[in-house]
């Protein structure tokens, strides 16, 4: 491996996906030896009467195609299916899929691929494509699909992040957005849901519900039960401000001595040097690019907000300078930010970085304690699954889906519907 490809890897690592990658690869063989435009001959181009015969002959090789593709899907099952095998056992590194992509982690239940992928290529056509290949997009739909058919009938839990995901970035969640009956739909079946958000506002529960204003008279309007209103959460500033919906549709605010949560085991001396730390990393990273940006602090995250449009290269950075940084700090700089003795969460936000005390692992995991849910009974919803993202952490706590706006949340929801429903 040369030098120059180390450094391309390198800096292309953060934006990858590397099982979504590997099963490109694996997709990418039918394509190339059998989805390629085959030219008419000179008789055929002249045979007007062969144009039927040459349509049935691309339908043919259409179905072909699909089912090459099908056959990959049920294979790469198969190697879950033994990973998760191997996992039980305590071994999971010795499974075929674990020497195939090394950084593999736990798949708390099986995933119907080759099902999913029949139901998406009807509707995407994806198998008669001859000029574009099976996507990262196309296989992160699959992914999501398999895995909401596979929790649907065990669902207790369901959360989600909030900007991209629910609404768009730093807007609020309005009265017409279609997802509030969707929403409403899972409170009535027994399901809690929770909204998991980097937006710190401390205890300030009407600040969240100015956010959210939208979604609670939804519920006000549909006349929710107390019970049902009960169910759904919003836990703020990534895991250290939990609120709870109300009889009145309000959101009550829950002091962490009310819940199991490792939050209390840090000091705020401890809390406030390691944002002192990240504060200076990115004051570093202004002067450092030139970058026209303010640091904003707050009691449990410091951020860079930019008075100018930044691209995603410069944010990228500042949340990779600052996930470094404070990995050294803490004395493990080969750990991941939720395995040091103060977890946080450097994230590129999309318009501004922040980093946070704690992580949405430690968020979901409290809403799973206190709720009775399990890995394999909890979902969350997000949109930042790179590694400058904050939704990433979760994966080790739950099953996960990985959408890229509030469009993608709302056919999600809907196939979860649909399936709950059957």
């Amino acid at each position: 491996m040369t030098s120059q490809y180390r450094v391309n890897y390198h800096l292309r690592a953060h934006k990858r996906d590397n099982l979504i990658e590997f099963i490109k690869g694996m997709l990418l063989t039918p394509f190339v030896l059998h989805a390629q435009p085959q030219p008419l001959t000179h008789e055929e181009q002249e045979a007007k009467h062969l144009t039927l015969r040459h349509r049935r002959l691309s339908e043919e090789a259409q179905e072909a195609n699909a089912h090459r593709y099908a056959e990959i899907f049920s294979d790469i099952e198969e190697l879950i299916d033994e990973h998760r095998e191997f996992a039980t056992q305590g071994i999971p590194s010795y499974s075929r899929l674990a020497k195939l992509v090394p950084s593999i982690g736990t798949f708390f239940t099986p995933l119907p691929l080759q099902q999913a992928f029949s139901r998406i290529n009807k509707r995407d056509r994806i198998s008669a494509r001859k000029h574009v290949p099976p996507s990262f997009n196309d296989i992160r739909r699959i992914l999501n699909l398999a895995q909401v058919m596979a929790i649907a009938n065990n669902l207790r839990l369901v959360t989600f992040d909030g900007d991209m995901t629910l609404y768009a970035d730093g807007q609020n969640f309005e009265q017409d957005n279609e997802l509030t009956s969707l929403l409403i739909s899972l409170l009535r079946r027994d399901i809690a849901v929770a909204i998991v958000t980097a937006a710190g506002y401390g205890d300030d529960s009407k600040r969240y519900e100015h956010r959210l204003s939208g979604l609670l008279k939804g519920f006000a309007t549909e006349k929710l039960t107390a019970e049902q209103v009960s169910r759904f959460y919003v836990l703020g500033g990534e895991c250290n401000f939990l609120f709870r919906c109300n009889a009145q549709y309000r959101l009550d605010y829950l002091d962490d001595t009310l819940y199991p949560s490792s939050l209390r085991s840090w000091t705020d001396s401890q809390v406030q040097q390691l944002l002192d730390v990240a504060e200076a990393e990115l004051k570093d990273c202004i002067n450092r690019m030139s970058l026209e940006a303010d640091i904003l602090r707050k009691p449990r995250a410091v951020g860079l907000v930019p008075r100018t449009q930044l691209t995603r290269e410069q944010l990228d950075e500042c949340a990779l300078s600052s996930q470094i940084t404070l990995l050294k700090f803490q004395g493990s700089p080969k750990s991941q930010p939720c395995d040091v003795p103060i977890p946080f969460c450097a994230f590129n936000g999309g318009n501004d970085c922040w980093v946070d005390i704690g992580n949405k692992l430690i968020g979901v995991s409290i809403l799973q304690k206190m709720l009775g849910s399990t890995p394999e009974s909890t979902l969350h919803v997000g949109d930042q699954f790179l590694s400058t993202g904050n939704d990433i952490s979760t994966r080790t706590a739950c099953c996960t889906c990985w959408i890229i706006n509030p469009q993608e949340t709302h056919s999600l929801l809907s196939e979860l519907e649909d399936t709950l429903s059957a």
